[in-house]
């Protein structure tokens, strides 16, 4: 009988997507040894597409068990922000993943629980059970070791005072390029938000982990991985063992090739095109949208470019539901005067099919880890533009420490992005020699990204070490 590795991913398509691609990683490297189920939860913010991914999964990989725990309901108004929404309903789960292990027979205890950074109640759970817990960290390195330095840095800031009104403050993590206090993450720049003190929690319990399984590569992050190393992270305790996995990316479909954008992109010149996507949360106001178009019209390079409504009602999602009327969001004439060399898809494109193509030669991207890694499989530069969560620092990253991609500036008053500023750094990655330096740079990338994967790649050997551990944990 194989053993079980539970999976545990936080609410959102982006983390039940990696944490899936693991359970597909452990599966092809040692499914004659382990089995992988995963655990579900519905979350508040969840899109509908997340039931017809777990249904196409459960279908092109059976051995993949899915298990969805029972619906919690919270508190969602609207003075609360989204986050303090997400974390409260993560917290939830405790109680329910103990009823889940104590009513499995012994014969099907999971020899490893795998969790997300976000489902840190369950660490406490499995530990009654005795059973080894991991966390697998969606982000890179850097950003690691800098959740794992949040607590220290907590405790040194003597202040009362909140992320969001330090604008004049740089903020110094181990290893990481100095950034701006205003730029961290969303759910800590208001110390008065019940957000700020749940990363503080789900970053504690980071530092209690068995190990650190982390979606990123030895040779994208070497200085990273030093840094966590020598224990700069965790000055006054232990480091937990780093486990480098990655890069884990899903492939793309069947029917993502029928996509009518990759049938455009099939009679465009190679390394030609510019891809602009954000992400499922990356819908801009009606005046950024123009400003876009401008930028892109004024470039003279080939574009693809994903557009959502703008928000209403100054929500955090985007409209998706309503039809977008290309005509009337774009500037006048726009599209009849671009049509030669653009294409705008309305809400939606296969991004790593895209990406994927031989015609594209630069990725306009809001910084998702997801996105990065997939743009650094297939050998893409950046032009860098975050909008939520960590993706600042991921923005840092990039320009700093990568060498991968170029920065778009906002405007200090509104965070606008001007045509001007999207012209420049469009033909600075597409045009100019700072631009070919950094496709040079990502195509080195590429190929060391194949070799971790590969037999004896680095990321092949970190699962061994974790299939061994898991291993010698069910003959303990």
């Amino acid at each position: 009988m194989k053993d079980t590795i539970l999976l545990f991913p936080a609410t959102g398509m982006g983390h039940l997507v990696s944490m899936v691609e693991l359970g597909k990683l452990i599966l092809h490297q040692y499914g004659h040894q382990f089995s992988i189920t995963i655990l579900l939860i519905n979350g508040p913010f969840d899109p509908p597409a997340i039931t017809s991914y777990v249904n196409a999964i459960s279908q092109t990989h059976p051995s993949i068990t899915f298990h969805t725990l029972p619906q919690r309901s919270v508190d969602t108004a609207p003075t609360r922000s989204r986050a303090a929404i997400a974390f409260e309903f993560l917290s939830l789960y405790g109680s329910d993943f103990f009823d889940y292990l104590k009513h499995l027979p012994d014969s099907s205890k999971p020899r490893a629980i795998v969790i997300d950074y976000f489902c840190a109640s369950a660490l406490p759970v499995a530990r009654e059970f005795g059973i080894p817990v991991f966390h697998f960290f969606t982000s890179g390195a850097a950003v690691l070791g800098a959740y794992l330095y949040l607590p220290t840095m907590h405790e040194e800031i003597n202040t009362t005072q909140s992320f969001k009104d330090l604008p004049d403050t740089l903020l110094r993590f181990p290893g990481f390029p100095l950034l701006p206090a205003t730029q961290m993450p969303e759910p800590l720049l208001d110390r008065n938000d019940p957000a700020y003190d749940y990363i503080i929690y789900f970053s504690e319990h980071l530092r209690k982990s068995d190990g650190l399984l982390v979606n990123t590569f030895e040779a994208l992050e070497p200085n990273a991985l030093q840094v966590l190393a020598d224990g700069s992270c965790v000055p006054k305790g232990t480091t937990p063992p780093v486990y480098c996995v990655g890069p884990l990316i899903a492939n793309p479909d069947e029917g993502e090739s029928q996509h009518a954008c990759l049938t455009w992109l099939d009679s465009q010149p190679s390394k030609s095109v510019v891809f602009l996507c954000f992400g499922s949360r990356g819908s801009f106001s009606a005046e950024q949208v123009k400003e876009i178009a401008k930028g892109l019209e004024n470039s003279g390079q080939r574009f693809l470019w994903v557009v959502k409504n703008p928000p209403k009602d100054n929500s955090k999602q985007s409209e998706e539901a309503d039809e977008i009327d290309l005509e009337c969001l774009m500037p006048e004439g726009f599209l009849e005067r671009t049509r030669e060399r653009g294409m705008v898809v309305k809400l939606w494109a296969p991004q790593v099919a895209v990406l994927k193509h031989p015609s594209v030669g630069g990725f306009v991207t809001h910084c998702g880890w997801n996105s990065v890694l997939e743009a650094v499989v297939r050998g893409v530069p950046m032009v860098a533009w975050p909008l939520y969560a960590e993706q600042h620092m991921n923005r840092a990253l990039l320009v700093g420490v990568m060498k991968m991609a170029i920065a778009v500036e906002e405007r200090d008053e509104d965070r606008l992005v001007t045509g001007e500023e999207v012209e420049r750094s469009v033909r600075e990655l597409m045009d100019t020699e700072v631009g070919r330096e950094l496709r040079e740079r990502s195509r080195k990338l590429r190929e060391m990204a194949e070799e971790a994967l590969g037999p004896r790649g680095t990321s092949a050997a970190a699962l061994a070490k974790l299939a061994k551990l898991w291993s010698w944990s069910s003959q303990g």
